[in-house]
């Protein structure tokens, strides 16, 4: 797995840890604040000595009780730190009408002179770059530009000093982009695996990448740019319309990261575009059309317009809700830090951005590579809500999923496992509505399958929503409990809301110790987009590994993997020390087909150790002869 949110890199755990950071030992501590000190640019490790941001030397401890309560502060959910969204205020116009009472005379720029000037305008050459226009008596049309104050400002920001384009030729690349090859790149990083290794092994075409974001890129350099790009004046580039596309991650992956010619796509699905695109996988995967599979999102939807798309929607928790809610007068950075509050009183989600990434391999595969055995996913279930009288308001297909999850769940490990070592990853958006909606759907499972006090995680209360790359954060939290035994708490809120269907349900304001089988992440998308995924442990992974394999197969995977650990360890010290360097290929090994040999049953392409084949799955009948 590999990745960046708010609580930092999902290599090595550091984001899940720094949400359960109190609950760690203390040389955890030390390790996880020393990891993110360096992705925040605070210090860096060079010739064998700590160095701080302005130059000097220092022992590890002293950069950590130097770095501490501002690490803490500018990660996770805070205040926004883009200027737009504090004292600069938002870049705007404001529709206005004059009434001149006398004709209005200026000198303007040719350049700037519209095309067509308006018929009423009268133009006269001063020289060749100027013209004197003047506008008759009577009401004149115009945008008056304005700084409007920011309404929302507080999101789940990825580290401060953390900028993912810094560490490749980032040629006016979309943050969600950039975020791509940085989270890819830790997935590979982590794996402890040469990506060449893995292909060399396999046909071409049993690879795949499915990689998306929910809407795209709509920053300067996508979209957003684009659209802006007439009422702003400025010019459209020939990058902001292809870049924006919400499948383009995929696409970078391929084209600068992996180099992967086999199957590719992003799936859309809103809040659980995450799990849409595991879907695919795992689909590929059981039936045996793919055996590895680079499946994630990232999504960067900071940007004043969306967070205005949001905020009228009144999803989002705007400064005005969380004054009305603790009848606050003013806004703290505390306050800020609190502002999502899954199934507690609440008032909306906070946005977050987040890339994230895991390798899925068939178990075959993984056994013969030596692949770390994180934990597994049986398979994904996806449901739509029916009839709805709002498009966005939460409806009944998430009990299907949930439903779903948990009888498969339970035909594998068995009813004890169920009710006693499993736990939910809520959607947990702190939305009024969901609090109430998806406590029910989790109360209604629970009460099917007989379970009585069902642990419930809601991780965005530490980093917020990231749209489609949600279950993604809540699946590498998943792996983070796995490893470490510890369930993050809701530690915003103080007390679950009266309204919320909590009979059967474990809440937990801070970190508790927790074993776990199975991991359920939720989520409930916008539009009635559900899926449920059950994540396995990787105990309960190797022990059916070894029912299917036998015990001889797993004592050689543990040899093979020992050697991934290490290569892992390897990257995991360049990254705790800083040093950051990303996969990005661009123009390398590019083909234009005039290399390739094709036969009628095999494509051999350059650079691949194994051909295409061309063999067709027939299940249709023959007809020769007739």
């Amino acid at each position: 797995m590999g990745g960046i949110n708010a609580a930092g890199r999902t290599s090595s755990h550091q984001s899940y840890k720094r949400t359960v950071l109190d609950a760690l030992p203390d040389a955890e501590k030390r390790y996880t604040l020393t990891g993110l000190a360096t992705l925040m640019a605070r210090a860096s490790f060079e010739d064998g000595q700590w160095i701080d941001a302005d130059g000097s030397s220092m022992d590890q401890e002293t950069m950590i009780a130097r770095h501490r309560d501002w690490i803490l502060a500018h990660t996770n959910i805070r205040r926004i730190e883009d200027p737009q969204f504090g004292d600069h205020g938002i870049a705007a116009n404001k529709k206005a009408q004059l009434s001149l009472e006398t004709p209005l005379t200026f000198m303007l720029s040719r350049r700037q002179l519209p095309d067509p000037p308006p018929a009423h305008w009268d133009v006269r050459d001063i020289d060749k770059r100027k013209v004197e226009v003047t506008v008759p008596a009577g009401p004149l049309d115009l945008l008056l530009p304005e700084n409007r104050d920011a309404l929302v400002k507080s999101a789940g920001q990825l580290p401060t000093g953390f900028e993912p384009s810094a560490f490749y030729r980032s040629v006016h690349h979309p943050r969600g982009l950039a975020m791509t090859i940085f989270g890819a790149s830790d997935c590979l990083g982590q794996s402890g695996f040469e990506w060449q290794t893995i292909i060399d092994r396999l046909d071409p075409d049993e690879v795949a990448v499915y990689a998306s974001n929910s809407i795209g890129q709509l920053d300067q350099n996508g979209w957003g740019g684009l659209l802006q790009s007439f009422v702003t004046g400025q010019r459209a580039t020939s990058k902001q319309m292809p870049l924006g596309y919400g499948q383009m991650p995929a696409d970078f992956l391929n084209a600068y990261v992996l180099g992967s010619v086999g199957a590719t796509g992003g799936m859309l699905g809103a809040c659980a575009t995450f799990l849409y695109n595991l879907r695919l996988a795992t689909e590929d995967i059981k039936h045996g059309r793919r055996r590895v599979v680079m499946v994630g999102t990232s999504d960067a939807p900071i940007t004043p317009e969306v967070v205005e798309g949001f905020r009228v929607m009144s999803a989002l928790a705007d400064d005005a809700s969380l004054k009305a809610l603790d009848a606050l007068e003013l806004l703290t950075d505390e306050d800020y830090q609190r502002a999502s509050r899954p199934f507690a009183l609440n008032c909306g989600f906070t946005i977050a951005e987040s890339s994230q990434f895991i390798l899925l391999m068939d178990d075959g595969l993984a056994l013969e590579l030596g692949a770390q055995i994180l934990g597994s996913v049986p398979d994904v279930f996806v449901n739509a809500d029916g009839w709805k009288r709002s498009i966005s308001a939460p409806g009944i297909g998430n009990y299907v999923t949930l439903g779903k999850s948990v009888s498969l769940a339970r035909d594998i490990l068995g009813d004890t496992a169920i009710r006693q070592r499993s736990y939910l990853h809520a959607h947990g958006t702190s939305t009024p509505k969901n609090r109430i909606t998806e406590s029910h759907v989790f109360d209604t499972v629970a009460r099917a399958f007989g379970i009585e006090q069902w642990p419930v995680a809601a991780i965005k209360s530490f980093i917020g929503h990231s749209q489609g790359s949600a279950p993604g954060d809540q699946i590498a939290s998943a792996l983070g409990t796995f490893e470490y035994g510890l369930m993050p708490g809701i530690e915003s809120i103080d007390a679950i809301a009266d309204d919320v269907v909590a009979d059967r349900l474990a809440f937990s304001f801070s970190t508790r110790p927790i074993e776990a089988d199975v991991s359920f992440v939720n989520a409930k998308g916008f539009g009635g987009n559900n899926a449920t995924a059950p994540i396995l442990s990787p105990e309960v992974t190797e022990r059916l590994l070894a029912k299917r394999h036998g015990e001889k197969a797993m004592t050689q995977w543990r040899h093979r993997r020992d050697e991934r650990l290490a290569d892992a360890a390897n990257y995991e010290t360049r990254a705790q020390q800083g040093h950051f360097e990303p996969c990005y290929r661009f123009g390398e090994g590019v083909l234009d087909g005039h290399e390739l040999e094709m036969r009628d049953d095999a494509l051999d392409i350059p650079g691949y150790a194994r051909p295409v084949s061309l063999k067709a799955n027939n299940p249709f009948g023959r007809l020769d002869g007739e």
